[in-house]
């Protein structure tokens, strides 16, 4: 298997979590109706004036865990030309709209992309209402926040990652029936709380027991932290600028 190419530019990943006093709901609904549509009018409008602007705009939805618990609400990803500099103060330090009214601040995180399964995703755009943002399920996301260990080397690890354990990943996803897998590398691994991040998709639950059952180690737990490592289910995606 070849090495995935990388996705021209950076990925931007902000990771959500709603304020103590708001609920789930609250949070939601006020991302999906409020700061949605302000952001992709913002980036329609940078992109008419030739400036820098966001060209994908994408939002998952996590699953509460077993616990019931939303460790991570969701989390939206913006894709640019460039990595965009880390902000002075947090995002919604004051809140800006009633959505940053019930997250707490959240600041970037960039990375650098790999599609390695390009399998499609549902789009089916509003029709009698504004086209975007809009939702989409139908689909069995994982989502691997990946830590590691202290004095790690990360591009030993990175190396690693693209050339040992992207294939054994791709291989046993395509035994049990996965048909999306997208993998993103921290540009400033030493300042995040995470190297990187991996997107597994499958048709339904049952794929991702089969994809725990046949996946074998390949040495990636000389560098991964169990402990560090965040492992997000998901069923939902909101779509803003596809």
């Amino acid at each position: 298997m070849t090495k995935p190419p990388a996705t021209p530019g950076a990925k931007m990943i902000y990771l959500i979590k709603r304020r103590p006093e708001a609920s789930r709901e609250e949070l939601v609904a006020n991302w999906f109706a409020n700061h949605m549509p302000s952001v992709i009018d913002s980036q329609i409008s940078q992109k008419e004036k030739g400036r820098l602007h966001a060209w994908r705009y994408i939002a998952t939805l996590f699953d509460a865990n077993t616990q019931g618990e939303h460790l991570w609400d969701g989390m939206a990803q913006l894709w640019w030309d460039q990595a965009l500099p880390a902000p002075k103060t947090p995002f919604g330090e004051p809140p800006q709209d009633t959505f940053q009214e019930k997250a707490q601040p959240y600041v970037p995180w960039a990375t650098k992309e790999y599609v390695v399964m390009d399998g499609s995703l549902p789009l089916h755009p509003n029709t009698l209402n504004r086209a975007f943002p809009a939702t989409r399920s139908g689909f069995f996301k994982v989502t691997f926040m990946v830590g590691t260990k202290p004095d790690t080397d990360h591009t030993l690890f990175f190396s690693h990652w693209l050339d040992v354990h992207i294939p054994n990943v791709e291989q046993t996803m395509q035994a049990v029936g996965g048909f999306r897998y997208v993998v993103s590398h921290s540009l400033n691994p030493d300042q995040e709380p995470f190297a990187g991040m991996a997107e597994l998709y499958f048709p339904d639950a049952s794929g991702w027991r089969a994809y725990k059952a046949n996946i074998q180690p390949d040495g990636m737990e000389r560098w991964a932290s169990d402990d560090r490592t965040l492992v997000l289910r998901a069923h939902t995606e909101m779509v803003g600028i596809p």
